[in-house]
This record gives C-alpha cells, sequence and structure tokens, in this order.
C-alpha cells in the first residue's frame, strides 16, 4: 500500500485538513462539474466573486503544495544522499571485512536457527578439502577423537548458545582454531589456520610433546631391559641407571645406585673406560664382572652422546658357556674319532688334507710327518700305489680321477678297494657344505671273515636245532614262523613238511595247534606276546594240559631283533612224579595236623583233672584231713612231683600249640637279667641239690636290661637250666652267664656233661625229639623246641655248641632293645 507525504513524514501534518482550516472545503473535479456553476445561465457577479475566491485558495493551495513539495523534496534528496553515504559505507565495510575474512586462511558457518542451512564464508584448502561445506564434515579433516569433540560442541552452541573455543591439528598437518559463539541471534563457527610465530610455537610444541613421549618411551625401555644400562655426565659421574644396573650392583634402586655411584666393572675397566672417554672415544670390551653377587661375563657398550656418556652391559656368561660347550663338544668328537676303528680323513676344498684320525694313520701307515705337511688328496694317493696299497688296476689316471670327482659332487659316492695285501676297504666319499671331501675308509676284511663264520655257526645251530627234543618255533616282528625245528611240528602233529618256508602268520600255526589244546585265554596271551600287542616285551611261561593227556611246559622270550622265541618242553613224566609227589604230601600234612590236633585235644583234657589231682596231693600232704604215715607221706610227695613234671610237659604243649597258632603274646617290658637268672636258679635249687653240681652265675655289669617278656624269659632260662642239670655228672658245674655284645644280649647256659654228637645236634630243637645219650635224664623233646621259638618271638635266635665228651653250651641271642608288639603279635 502506497503511503501519502503526511504518513511518510509522520509528523501530522495533512493537506486536505489545512484547507478545511482555512475555510475551503475541495471537492473532486466531477462534483464540481454537476454541481452546475459552469453553466452560463447560472453565472452571476456572484458567482464570479466566489470563482474568484476559489481560485484565489487554489492558488494559495498551490503555493503552500509547491513550497511544501520543494520543501520535502530536498528533504528526500538528503535523506537519500545519507542513506546512499551509509550504503556506501557498508559496502566499503564489507569490503573490508572480505579482505579481512580473506586476509587470514579461514571459514565461518553461520545458522540462523536451530534447523537453518549453514552459510558459508571464506576459503575452507587449508583443512584439506575439496569443498567449503566439507569444513563441517570434521571427520574428513580432524583426528576422530577432535571430531567427536567438535561434533559435541557445534550441537551445544547450535542447542543452548554455549560458546567454545578449540585448537586441533588436521589431518593435512595445519593447526586450526576452531571458535563458536553465538551473535545477533546467530551460531558461528570460525575455523582459523593458526599461522605465524603461532603455528611455530605450536609445531614445536607438539615435537617437545613427541620428543618427551619418546623419551619416556625409551627411558621406561632401558629402564625395563634385563641388561644393566647407564648414563654419565661429560666428568663421567653416573646420573641415572635402570633397575638391571640396580639389581647388578645390589642397590635397593637405581636412585640409590646412582646416589652411591656404585660401579659395576672392575678397577681396569673402570680405567680403560675413563681414559676412552677422555679422548672423547666409545668403550667396548668383554671382561668379568660380579653382577648381583655372581662372576659373570659381560659385553660393555660406552658411548660419547650429547649429554655425557650412554652405557650398556649384555650378559654373555651363557653365550660363553655355549661356546665353552661347543668347543668341549668338537673336542670330545674329535676324541672320539680318534678312537674309531673306522679311518677319517676331510680335505678343504683345495683337495688338501685339514684332519685325520688315528685310525687313517693305522689303516694306511704313512710317515706323520709327510701327512702333517698338509698333502693334496693326490699326492696321498700317489703315495699310496708307489707303497703299493691301492687297487692294481691298469687305468690308473683314469680311476684317480674318479676319485676326485667327489669334489664336484652333490651326493656321497661309495666305492670297495680290494688292496694287494688281501684287505679290503670299504670307502665313503661325502662332499662337504663348505667345499671339500669327508672320506671314511673302513677296513671290512674282518666282517667278511665274521659273516663267513656267521653262516658257519647259523648252520651249526640249525642242526643243533633239529636234534633237540624240544619244540622250537620262532616268529619274527610281523608275526610269521621264520623258523622252527622239526620237534615242533611233531609235537603239535602238524603234517605238510617246513613250516619256516612257507613263513605261516602265528593266526595259522594257532589254528594247526587249538585242536589238541583248545584254551583261547593261553593262545590270546601266545598270540600278544608275538604280535607285539604288550606295551612291555616280557616273558610267557605257561603249563599245558592237553587232551591227548601230553602236559607241556611253554616259554615265550622276546629277542633283540623284536622275533620271539617260543618253546614247547614234554614234562608229562616230570608231572605225572610231581603229582605223586604232591599227594604223598599232602597225606603227610594231614598226618601232622591229625597229631597236632590230637595232642592239643589231649592236652586240654589231661590238664583239668591233672589240676585236680595235684590239689588234692598237696592237702594231702598238709594232713589237713588227717595224720599220714612216712610211706604215705613219701608217696604224696611222689604223686606231687609227678604231677607237676606232667603239668609242666602239658604247658609246654599248650604253649607250642599258642605258637603254632600265633596267639602267644608277648608282654615287652624292662627285664632285670640278673633277677631273672636268679629266680630261675632259685626253682631248680633242689635239684640241683639232689644231683649234686655247683650253678656259676656270671654276669657282666655292662649287660643292662633287657627289653623282653620276663615270664617267658625265665622260662627259656628254666628249660635250659633242666636240660644242663639231667644230662650233668654229679660233681660237675652249669655255668650261666650273661653279656652285651653290640645290640644284642646274651644269655650263656654251658654244662659239662656228654655233650652232642653232630648227629643228633640238628635235631635236637625239634619236636618230640628226646635223646638221654646214655644219661638218667628223660623227657618229651620239647623244652629246646618252647627255647627257640620263644627266643624267636623276641627277635632273637639260639645257638648251641656241643662235642662230645666237652659238655653242651647253648646261647640265646636276644635285642637289646627288645621287639615291636606288632612283630611280636606276627
Amino acid at each position: 500500500m502506497r503511503r501519502t507525504v503526511g504518513e511518510e513524514r509522520g509528523d501530522g501534518w495533512r493537506p486536505r485538513a489545512l484547507l478545511s482550516g482555512l475555510g475551503l472545503n475541495l471537492v473532486s473535479a466531477p462534483a464540481f462539474a454537476q454541481s452546475g456553476w459552469l453553466s452560463p445561465v447560472r453565472l452571476d457577479l456572484t458567482s464570479t466573486a466566489a470563482l474568484s475566491m476559489i481560485l484565489a485558495g487554489l492558488t494559495v493551495f498551490a503555493t503552500t503544495t509547491s513550497l511544501f513539495y520543494v520543501r520535502e523534496r530536498a528533504r528526500w534528496q538528503r535523506r537519500e544522499a545519507r542513506f546512499a553515504a551509509d550504503l556506501e559505507a557498508a559496502r566499503s565495510h564489507q569490503e573490508r571485512l572480505s579482505i579481512l575474512l580473506a586476509a587470514d586462511p579461514q571459514v565461518v558457518v553461520s545458522w540462523n536457527g536451530r534447523d537453518a542451512q549453514p552459510v558459508f564464508e571464506g576459503d575452507s584448502g587449508f583443512l584439506g578439502t575439496s569443498g567449503t561445506m566439507l569444513a563441517l564434515a570434521y571427520g574428513s579433516w580432524a583426528a576422530p577423537a577432535d571430531a567427536k569433540r567438535l561434533e559435541l560442541a557445534t550441537d551445544a552452541l547450535k542447542d543452548r548458545g554455549e560458546a567454545f573455543n578449540l585448537t586441533l591439528r588436521s589431518k593435512a598437518g595445519p593447526f586450526v582454531d576452531v571458535e563458536g559463539r553465538p551473535v545477533a541471534g546467530r551460531a558461528v563457527i570460525r575455523f582459523r589456520e593458526v599461522t605465524g610465530e603461532r603455528a611455530q610455537v605450536m609445531t614445536l610444541r607438539g615435537e617437545l610433546e613427541r620428543v618427551t613421549g619418546d623419551h619416556a618411551a625409551l627411558a621406561s625401555l632401558f629402564s625395563g631391559l634385563p641388561h644393566p644400562a647407564w648414563m654419565r655426565n661429560p666428568d663421567g659421574k653416573l646420573i641415572w641407571a635402570n633397575e638391571a644396573y640396580a639389581r647388578a650392583v645390589e642397590a635397593a634402586d637405581a636412585a640409590t645406585a646412582v646416589k652411591g655411584g656404585l660401579e659395576l666393572l672392575d678397577r681396569a675397566e673402570r680405567e680403560t673406560a675413563a681414559r676412552a672417554r677422555r679422548e672423547g672415544g666409545s668403550f667396548a670390551a668383554r671382561a668379568p664382572a660380579v653382577v648381583a653377587g655372581q662372576r659373570r661375563t659381560l659385553d660393555i657398550v660406552e658411548l660419547p652422546v650429547a649429554t655425557g656418556f650412554a652405557g650398556f652391559a649384555t650378559d654373555m656368561s651363557e653365550l660363553e658357556a655355549v661356546r665353552a660347550d661347543l668347543q668341549r663338544q668338537m673336542d670330545a668328537h674329535v676324541r672320539t674319532l680318534d678312537r674309531l676303528k673306522t679311518a677319517v680323513a676331510v680335505f678343504d676344498g683345495t683337495q688338501r688334507l685339514v684332519y685325520r684320525n688315528s685310525g687313517f694313520d693305522t689303516l694306511w701307515s704313512l710317515d706323520p710327518g709327510f701327512l702333517d705337511g698338509l698333502p693334496s688328496d693326490g699326492e696321498i694317493l700317489d703315495r699310496l700305489r708307489a707303497e703299493r696299497r691301492l687297487p692294481e688296476l691298469g687305468d690308473y689316471r683314469s680311476w684317480k680321477a674318479g676319485v676326485h670327482a667327489a669334489y664336484t659332487a652333490t651326493r656321497a659316492g661309495e666305492d670297495w678297494w680290494y688292496l694287494p695285501d688281501g684287505r679290503t676297504v670299504h670307502v665313503v666319499a661325502s662332499p662337504n657344505p663348505q667345499g671339500g671331501v669327508t672320506y671314511l675308509y673302513d677296513d671290512v676284511t674282518e666282517r667278511f671273515t665274521l659273516e663267513s663264520r656267521f653262516n658257519a655257526l647259523s648252520r651249526t645251530q640249525r642242526e643243533t636245532l633239529d636234534s633237540l627234543r624240544e619244540g622250537v618255533a620262532v616268529f619274527g616282528s610281523d608275526g610269521r614262523l621264520r623258523l622252527s625245528n622239526p620237534a615242533f611240528a611233531q609235537a603239535w602233529r602238524i603234517q605238510g613238511g617246513d613250516l619256516a618256508a612257507s613263513a605261516p602268520h602265528i593266526d595259522e600255526v594257532i589254528r594247526l595247534c587249538r585242536p589238541l589244546y583248545p584254551q583261547d585265554d593261553v593262545w590270546g596271551e601266545l598270540h600278544s606276546v608275538v604280535t607285539g600287542v604288550r606295551d612291555a616285551r616280557e616273558d610267557y611261561n605257561c603249563r599245558m594240559e592237553r587232551r591227548d593227556g601230553t602236559v607241556l611246559d611253554m616259554a615265550a622270550a622276546p629277542l633283540p631283533d623284536g622275533a620271539t622265541l617260543i618253546s614247547f618242553a614234554d614234562v608229562t613224566a616230570s608231572v605225572n612224579v610231581e603229582r605223586a609227589l604232591t599227594d604223598k604230601n599232602e597225606a603227610l600234612e594231614t598226618i601232622s595236623r591229625l597229631r597236632e590236633d590230637f595232642v592239643h585235644h589231649v592236652s586240654y583234657e589231661l590238664r583239668s583233672p591233672l589240676t585236680n589231682i595235684i590239689g588234692f596231693a598237696q592237702l594231702l600232704g598238709t594232713e589237713t584231713v588227717g595224720s599220714l604215715n612216712e610211706k604215705q607221706r613219701d608217696y604224696t610227695a611222689h604223686i606231687v612231683r609227678s604231677s607237676g613234671a606232667l603239668l609242666a610237659i602239658i604247658n609246654d604243649i599248650l604253649d607250642l600249640a599258642t605258637i603254632d597258632n600265633g596267639a602267644l603274646t608277648l608282654e615287652i617290658q624292662d627285664v632285670d637279667v640278673a633277677d631273672t637268672i636268679a629266680q630261675a636258679t632259685a626253682g631248680l635249687h633242689d635239684r640241683l641239690i639232689d644231683s649234686k653240681l655247683d650253678l656259676k652265675v656270671q654276669i657282666d655289669p655292662l649287660t643292662g636290661p633287657l627289653r623282653a617278656d620276663g615270664k617267658r624269659l625265665r622260662q627259656v632260662l628254666f628249660n635250659l637250666l633242666s636240660n644242663a642239670i639231667g644230662f650233668s655228672s654229679p660233681g660237675q658245674t652249669i655255668t650261666v652267664g650273661a653279656t652285651r655284645t653290640g645290640g644284642d644280649i646274651r644269655i650263656v647256659v654251658a654244662d659239662q656233661g656228654r655233650g652232642i654228637p653232630a648227629e643228633v645236634v640238628e635235631k635236637v630243637f625239634e619236636r618230640f625229639e628226646s635223646h638221654s645219650l646214655g644219661s638218667s635224664h628223660r623227657g618229651v623233646g620239647l623244652g629246646l623246641s618252647i627255647v627257640r621259638s620263644i627266643v624267636e618271638l623276641h627277635g632273637g635266635r639260639v645257638e648251641l655248641d656241643s662235642e662230645p665228651g666237652r659238655g653242651t653250651r647253648v646261647t640265646a641271642v636276644f635285642p637289646a632293645e627288645g621287639v615291636s608288639l606288632s612283630d611280636a603279635a606276627e
């Protein structure tokens, strides 16, 4: 809509209002025409006056309007000039801003609203992108981490108006300042390349960070190295060391080693290194040093660096040990080669002799001085030919060329030399990887001789096997029959001639033998032994009782070459004899058990009434039920003595039965040997007096106590003394003694009686073996048997020394510490 002048002015001035104020009403031309004023009939003086006034008003209005127009035009011209000047100034300002924007590599991006399209200003070439709009594709020119930061900052600026300022490095290389802030309701981001001194500073800062990181990485690397490393200032003072250095000098840590100036090297190496530092050169040496308390061999390198000197030590002890071990192995190989009978000669690429063993000297018997001069291969062959130690050939030159062809061959070759002296030499020529040839000369003359002897021996063995009565079969490692004799085929009734010629498998042989012995488990074991199914090759033996009554002892034994030898021996006759003897032995054992059962039964049945007889006889002897005359007293005493003797015999029988059953339990304790001997002799005092015998007790003061069952020990002494009394004559002396020998206590009972013949000595300890030997002593033959059983229960032994006319000496040897309760129970 077009606005009026007054509306443009805005000061409230209106032309129409002004005319109304002057008493003039403006009408439109059509209204004026319709009013009839122009009609001639209406024109009069009054009308003329009115018309004049109208014209005068029109004139005034026109003048006023003209003045107003002139005034307004001048005003509009001034305003237009001012607007033109402002426009020119804005253009100049815009040009200056464009020049300023283009002066530095930068891009300005703005948004007029969250969802508005961005407006780009500037050139983004410094970002390494092909278009300005790619400036917002942060991932195309910035690192992933920086691109993520920019995306978050841009979103925060557009959403919340949060300003940001970042400096980062583009993929193209330059540093970029990225500044974002809200401006006049717009979100504006400026991307500006950092140039000039600031760019240099940031480049240097990045380089410093890289160098610092590299330095830290190198420092961490050297600190974590297992080898000692260190640095010195130009004066040679230690200023840094790693942890390996600290461990080597036995310091708590590297700082302590540096602070204390602890040196790794010995004095001589330190002085040499110091001299090299003064001369500004490097120091390198292999020297021994004490590392963590152990003597080690180190390779030391110390080099001059910008800040002083840096050193590094490598432990070469293991390498030196390996080198020494290699040298020892080489020396051992040389010694081994020298001990070989096979002659060895090594020639280098120039066909010169560089090594020979003692077997070479022995085989060819050449002058050692000649060989020490490192002769050539051809010279050695010529010398051997001159001494008639090479095969006699018509074309020696061609033969020699063929021998030397080994130097250009790619694989080993062999040949046989038949020497004029009758020897045969097997020659192997093996080319060396570094050039040259190694010759192996093996004198096989003896081997050929042995082979001939072996063949003769094989024929002899074959004839021997064929003449054996035992069946023999040899199976190879493949399970096939390699050798058998006629006895094998006859034993198993196998027809068809020589089995070994057809080489049947073990399965076929078992099939042929099974009709006579259909025991699959035995054949399965034999099959496992022959075919090697078992983990370990072991002998296998069994007895075969065949259907025809024949008994064979089968034995399978592995042979060194992997074969298996199987033999079948006919033991039918011996088995029949063995069965007869076994039956007889079983009958004897049955009789022995019956006898023992009878004795035990009778002993138990006799003991109870015998105890009553002894009790009543003792009661009668005390005359409590009535007085007795002299003869009755003698009879009563005789009854008591005879009953006591019979009771002792029965007790001995019961003790033997208890021992046989393993039910006798020893009550082990410390026993005074002297007191025990005194108690045993006291019980026999009357018999000693009646027999007019003397008793002599000899106890070594060092005997000490004995760990034993006191009751059983008295029983042993009682039986030994009873035998001594029974076989002694009036007036003789019985000696009882005890001594300690090592860890044993020996109790000896000796008499001066008739002695025991040699043929009886072997039987005196057997049960129910009683020999009076011309004396008045009578017994059932259980005393010494009980003695031996009780002593052996104590872990001891009984020794008997006797000769006719010289008396008898019985020694019971007890372990001083006794036997354990568990052993005694057993």
